[in-house]
């Protein structure tokens, strides 16, 4: 099997174990408040991480790091991102929740264009364009109880996941800026570890203790959550990020089924169509960078051969 090939197959492995660990925290979601799923995630995800790391003959040296306050300002702003996405899980089915979460890339472009000055042309900001166009034919399913917000309604959800998608495009500028000095390891465990902790502000807040079944599914949200992170971070190893990107909408077909299995939820009409708007917005921003990506290097290849 090719490296690439091997690559994708560990992308949509990862893709199903966080399809599993949403599914579990959309089950405990009418129980415990969403701070204190975020500490189960985020410690309990640190296992399989370690686990990785020390199979890799890596640990604990690859946490070394030059740039804490940098991992601090990284994880601030992925905790807040994943706090709002739990929320939204609280208040919407799954595929709705999944299917806001997807601008996330088309903010990612907007945000490369503002902070790191990346040149975006003409087409990739159709795409972007068309892309939003899909996110507000999803929003206009949800916001039509928005006079019921106080009380809790899909309004509050759907605010919530439009925010996890945006802090968590800031989060992936972050993240870029650390790639530069940081391993991906030490970057995956220092956003964990500030995670448990950062949780603990949400303590005063009405944490509860869990039932044991309750337990049982956080913790394993929890490892799912962190084996998903492995599996992802190995599949970037083995093929082109370009390659890898698209096979995160497969997750959808996951939470689609499990949702009709496990909740008895069924997509609207509108939330499918626009989540194919955005999906399709999204593959192609993905392509294009690809084959922008490309051209680069070819002419960069060429002046290279170009005597002097």
């Amino acid at each position: 099997m090719s490296p690439t090939a091997a690559g994708v197959l560990f992308k949509l492995a990862s893709t199903i174990a966080f399809a599993i660990m949403l599914t579990l925290i959309k089950l405990v979601s009418g129980r415990v408040p969403p701070g204190e799923m975020l500490f189960f995630r985020s410690f309990f995800g640190i296992v399989p991480v370690v686990v990785y790391l020390a199979a890799l003959g890596v640990f604990p040296s690859s946490l070394a790091t030059r740039r804490p306050l940098g991992h601090v300002r990284r994880s601030l702003v992925g905790t807040a991102s994943m706090f709002c996405w739990f929320t939204a899980v609280a208040y919407l089915p799954l595929p709705d929740a999944t299917a806001i979460s997807y601008s996330g890339p088309l903010f990612g472009v907007c945000l490369a264009a503002l902070l790191l000055h990346e040149r975006v042309r003409a087409f990739r900001w159709a795409a972007v364009g068309i892309g939003f166009l899909g996110v507000l034919i999803v929003l206009s399913e949800q916001m039509g109880d928005f006079g019921m917000a106080l009380q809790g309604g899909r309004s509050i959800g759907a605010a919530c996941a439009l925010a996890s998608a945006m802090l968590g495009a800031v989060a992936a500028v972050t993240v870029r800026e650390l790639t530069a000095t940081e391993t991906t390891g030490a970057i995956v465990f220092y956003f964990l570890a500030c995670g448990s902790a950062f949780s603990f502000v949400t303590l005063p807040f009405g944490w509860v203790v869990p039932s044991l079944a309750d337990a049982a599914m956080l913790i394993v949200a929890g490892l799912f959550g962190g084996i998903g992170q492995v599996l992802m971070t190995q599949s970037y190893r083995l093929a082109e990020a370009s390659v890898i990107a698209p096979f995160d909408y497969i997750n959808m077909i996951w939470i689609v089924i499990i949702s009709y299995l496990v909740f008895g939820d069924v997509p609207t009409a509108a939330v499918i169509a626009g989540s194919l708007v955005v999906i399709a917005s999204g593959v192609f921003v993905v392509w294009r960078e690809r084959r922008l990506g490309i051209l680069e290097a070819k002419a960069k290849a060429r002046s290279a051969d170009t005597p002097t």
